[in-house]
C-alpha cells in the first residue's frame, strides 16, 4: 500500500512527538531520581538542626535508589533515540514497526523502580 506524502509527514511527525514524550519521560525519571539521591542528604540535615540526638540511618539506600533511576532515565534517552530510528526507518520503508519488548521492557523497570521506592519508604518510615 502507497502512501502520499501528507500522510508520510503526518506519520514523521507524531513520530516525532513521540519522541518527544520519550524524552520528556526520560528527563523526569533523571530529577527524580536526583531528588531520591538528596533525600538522605535533606534527612541528615533536618536531623542535625532538630533537638536531641541525630538519626542516621538508612543513609546511603536513597543514594543508590536515585543513581539507579538517572541510569534508567539516561537509558530511556538512549532507547527514545533508538525506537524514533526505528520508527522513521520503517515509515520509509512502509512497514509496520511494534515495540511490544520495548514495551515491556519500560513497564517492568518502571514497575521494579517503583517497588524499590516503596520497600524504601516503608524500610524509612519504620
Amino acid at each position: 500500500m502507497s502512501t502520499t506524502p501528507a500522510q508520510n509527514v503526518s506519520d514523521h511527525l507524531a513520530n516525532e512527538r513521540t519522541f518527544l514524550a520519550w524524552i520528556r519521560t526520560s528527563i523526569a525519571v533523571m530529577g527524580l531520581g536526583f531528588v531520591v539521591a538528596k533525600f538522605a542528604v535533606w534527612l541528615r540535615e533536618l536531623s542535625a538542626r532538630l533537638p536531641g540526638p541525630p538519626v542516621t540511618q538508612h543513609g546511603n539506600l536513597s543514594t543508590y535508589l536515585g543513581i539507579a533511576m538517572i541510569g534508567v532515565g539516561a537509558g530511556l534517552s538512549i532507547l527514545a533515540a533508538w525506537r524514533y530510528r526505528a520508527v522513521r526507518l520503517a515509515i520509509l520503508n512502509g512497514t509496520l514497526a511494534t515495540a511490544d519488548r520495548t514495551t515491556i521492557g519500560v513497564s517492568v523497570i518502571t514497575a521494579l523502580i517503583a517497588i524499590a521506592l516503596i520497600a524504601y519508604m516503608i524500610a524509612s518510615a519504620g
